[in-house]
Formats: C-alpha cells, structure tokens, sequence
C-alpha cells in the first residue's frame, strides 16, 4: 500500500495550504517542476531548431499521448493532445455534421465551457439543445437526439452520470470528464462514450494548456478536423491533398510543446507511481467521510456520487471562500448554486479535512 504520508509530501504546496481546489487546478508535484526546469536548461542551451529537436518534441508527445491512453483505458491512438477539456469539446461538437433541427440533450449542471459550444450550436447551425435534470439524461432521449453531451462527474457536487443508461439509448455520447480523469476510475469502453474530453491541469496535476480527447475509432471518420494544420495530414510533404492522419492525432491542439509534455508526463509518473486504484480510492473515502462530517456539523451537503467533489449550502459562498482561504483552506465557490466546493485530492490529509469542518460556516 502507497504510504499516504510520503506521497503527500511530494506536493510542496500542502506543507502550508490545505490545497482543495484540484477540480480547477491540481497541486504541482515537486517531480513535474524538475521537469520543467531540466526541459528549460535543455532549451536554453541547445537551442530550439534542427531535426533533433523537434524529434525530441515529437517523441515526448507520443509519451504524453499513451500516458493519457493509459489513464483512459484505450489505445493511444485513440486519443488527441489539447489544450483543455473545453478544446475537446469543441472540436467535437465542430467536427460533426450537425444541421438545424438536430437536437443535443445535455444536463441542469453543465459546466460553461460544455454550454458555451453548445449555445454557438444553437445560434449557428440551428440545433435544439434540450437541457433536462442531471439524472433524467437518458430518459430525455428521443428519435431526434444527434448526441447526448454531458458531464462524466458533475462540477457542481460531484454527482456521477448514469453511462450505463446513457450508452443503452444508443445515441452517441461525449463525456466532459474535466471532473473524472484522474478524480475517478476512467475506462471508456466500459463507460460506452463515444468521445471523452478531458483536462490535464486538474487531477492530473498537469500545466494550463493540457488536455485529451478520446474519439472511438468507430466514430473518428465521423468527425472533420476543425482545424487542419501539419500534424493533422497524412502526407505533410503534400499537405494540400492530403487525406487526414489515420489516428486521432489529427484533432491534436498545434504542434506539442516540449515543456507542456514534460510538465505533464512527470505528474502522471508520480501518480501512477503511487497506483490508480489507491489514488481513486483513498480520495473517494476521504471525500465521503468529508461529506458526511459537514451533513453531521448541520451544514446542507449537495447531493454527489463516489467522487472526490463535496458542495454544500452558504448564505454567501463568495465570502465563506475568502473567510476558509483566511484560514488556510484553498476551495472554491459555485456561485450559480450558492455553494462552497471542495476538491478532495489522495493528496489531501484526515486532518486539514477534519479542520475544514470545524472552520464551515454553519447556517
């Protein structure tokens, strides 16, 4: 068993936070800032030209990609490199050939970079974005579904969808798994998605700027690429008729940078070092005990699933942010909903958790 107190100790940040804002930005590992010093003194001094290097740079992505893979249980040539989970998501909803009339069911809980695309859908193409409760997706579903876009795990409390239900209407399905990968155990063909976006800034403790897309290779050809530059060709020596990369790597985000891999491979070694099944799990305890403690203290615990996000009620969650961060409690507020989150990480102690309680505004 991973020793909690050792692998707590390799995130800096915790020696003086207690840092439960992951579902923004995940803590920085001292390991990925090794990296990205040791990429930068590579740059500096060998400069950023000639075929080694972008080799090099092509070769450190390839790494990125099967570690992204892994993570999602797929193939890594499954997956694209972006630059969030918001690029992911529009590079679906732009790719496929959706026309007025079309409808796309989504969720009362959506994060803005899901409903954003979607609300350009609507303007643009004239597509009917039907939004339902969280837990009524699939029975919302109708003969004029395109596609069901939703949340994998809800932002707002940390409610798990129903993908079993999801994947038995047979409609496809793109997941925003900015609150699931690496928060929760990923596996898309058991999840049944047709495509599942993801960050690498959040749980996987990687730097802005990083993200996945996993397209089923059943559904790659049903995609155009939105935005088709050198990587996205087969033949880039021919570039003006050529047919489109054979894997996802055509819906890669530009050309990747070394640093941004770096940063990232080095997080998910700390994390896979640490093992899969106990990150998920500890922090999955760690949240529901969490959750169960404040529901105790009086406080009004949003409803969730096992997951690593626990909300609850505040009169005002703006202020009762700024009062916990006073007291050294990084979380966040939902101000749409009246909530205070927290993002309960393996990283994350019994006891800056049992404080947390013991600091919560009650009433």
């Amino acid at each position: 068993m991973t020793d909690a107190t050792g692998f707590r100790a390799q995130f800096p940040v915790l020696a003086h936070a207690a840092y439960l804002n992951a579902g923004t930005e995940g803590p920085l590992p001292a390991q990925a800032g090794e990296a990205v010093r040791e990429r930068i003194d590579s740059e500096l001094a060998g400069g950023r030209c000639g075929r080694p290097y972008f080799i090099s740079l092509i070769e450190l992505a390839g790494r990125l990609r099967a570690g992204y893979a892994r993570v999602l249980g797929c193939d890594a040539a499954d997956v694209a490199l972006t630059g969030s989970t918001t690029d992911g998501v529009n590079t679906v909803l732009a790719g496929l050939d959706l026309r007025p009339g079309d409808e796309i069911v989504t969720s009362d809980e959506e994060h803005p970079g899901l409903l954003a695309p979607l609300g350009r859908l609507k303007r643009v193409r004239g597509v009917r974005v039907t939004v339902v409760p969280f837990a009524g997706l699939a029975e919302a579903v109708s003969s004029s579904t395109r596609l069901v876009a939703c949340s994998h795990v809800s932002w707002v409390g940390g409610r798990v969808v129903d993908t079993a239900a999801l994947a038995a209407t047979g409609v496809p399905v793109l997941l925003d798994g900015a609150q699931g990968v690496g928060a929760v155990p990923v596996d898309v063909q058991a999840l049944g998605c047709a495509f599942y976006a993801g960050s690498g800034q959040k749980w996987l403790c990687g730097p802005e700027g990083s993200g996945c897309l996993y397209v089923r290779p059943d559904q790659l050809e049903e995609l155009t690429v939105p935005w088709p530059g050198y990587g996205s060709v087969a033949d880039s020596r021919n570039a003006l008729d050529s047919p489109p990369a054979e894997s996802a790597a055509r819906l890669d985000h530009g050309f990747p940078p070394g640093m941004r891999s770096a940063w990232a491979l080095a997080s998910l070694q700390v994390l896979e070092d640490a093992g899969w099944e106990w990150i998920h799990g500890r922090a999955a305890e760690l949240a529901a005990g969490l959750a169960r403690e404040l529901a105790d203290r009086g406080l009004d615990v949003g409803p969730r699933g096992r997951s690593t996000l626990v909300s609850w009620s505040a009169a005002d969650a703006d202020a009762e942010v700024t009062r916990l961060a006073e007291a050294g409690f990084v979380v966040r507020s939902i101000p749409s909903h009246g909530l205070v989150r927290a993002s309960v990480g393996a990283w994350s102690s019994e006891e800056e958790l049992g404080r947390l309680v013991e600091h919560a505004a009650v009433g």
